[in-house]
C-alpha cells in the first residue's frame, strides 16, 4: 500500500491537514526568500557605512539611505522633513523600526496558527475515526475479529501522524523564520544608533 492511499484511508480530515502543509511550506519559503533578501541588502549596507558614516558627511549618509534599503529610506524620508531633537529622531526611528519588523512578521502568525491547528485537527481524526469502528463493532454485534479491528484503529491514527508530523514542520519553520527576524531587528538596531549618532552632528 502507497503513502496516499495509506492517506486516504485516513479520512475527509487529511483534506485540511493537507492544505494546512502546503499554506505552512508555501509561506515558509516565501518569507524565508523576502527576509534572507532584505537582510543581505541591510546588512550590505550597514558593512559599507558603520565605519565610514563616522567621517561622511550627514548629508551624503543621508543620501545614501534613501537610496539603500526600503527600512532604511523610509527612515531617512522621514527625519529629513525636519529637525529633530535627539529624542524626537530616537522615537520616530524606534517607531519605524517597529512597523519594519511587523511587515517581516507578516505570515508567521498564520505558520504558528497552523502549527497549534493542525495536530488538534488530527486528533479529531482519530476520535471520529475511533467512533466509526466502534460503531461498526457494535453494529456486529462484538463478532469482529482481531483484522477488522487492527484495520479500523491504524486508520484511525493516520489522521493524527499526519498532523503531528505537519504540525512539527509548522513548527520548527515558524521557530527559524522568527529566529531571522530576530537578527534583523538587531542589523536595524544598529543602524538606527548610526543614524542618531549622525544625526547629533546635524544639529
Amino acid at each position: 500500500m502507497s503513502l496516499l492511499e495509506i492517506l486516504v484511508r485516513g479520512g475527509w480530515l487529511i483534506i485540511p491537514i493537507a492544505l494546512s502543509s502546503v499554506i505552512v511550506i508555501a509561506l515558509g519559503i516565501g518569507r524565508y526568500l523576502a527576509l534572507r533578501t532584505e537582510r543581505r541588502e541591510l546588512s550590505g549596507f550597514l558593512e559599507e557605512w558603520k565605519e565610514a558614516a563616522f567621517g561622511a558627511e550627514p548629508e551624503k549618509y543621508m543620501d545614501a539611505c534613501r537610496n539603500g534599503p526600503r527600512a532604511i529610506a523610509e527612515m531617512a524620508t522621514t527625519l529629513r522633513r525636519g529637525r529633530y531633537s535627539r529624542q524626537e529622531a530616537t522615537e520616530k526611528i524606534e517607531s519605524l523600526a517597529r512597523a519594519e519588523l511587523s511587515h517581516l512578521e507578516t505570515g508567521l502568525g498564520t505558520i504558528a496558527t497552523l502549527a497549534a491547528v493542525t495536530p488538534l485537527l488530527g486528533f479529531l481524526g482519530t476520535v471520529t475515526g475511533m467512533i466509526r469502528a466502534f460503531m461498526q463493532i457494535q453494529n456486529l454485534g462484538g463478532n469482529v475479529n482481531a483484522n477488522v479491528l487492527a484495520g479500523g484503529i491504524w486508520e484511525a491514527l493516520v489522521t493524527t501522524a499526519s498532523g503531528l508530523a505537519v504540525g512539527i514542520i509548522a513548527l520548527i519553520i515558524h521557530n527559524f523564520l522568527a529566529s531571522l527576524v530576530g537578527k534583523h531587528a538587531h542589523l536595524l538596531e544598529q543602524v538606527g544608533d548610526l543614524t542618531l549618532s549622525l544625526l547629533s552632528r546635524r544639529q
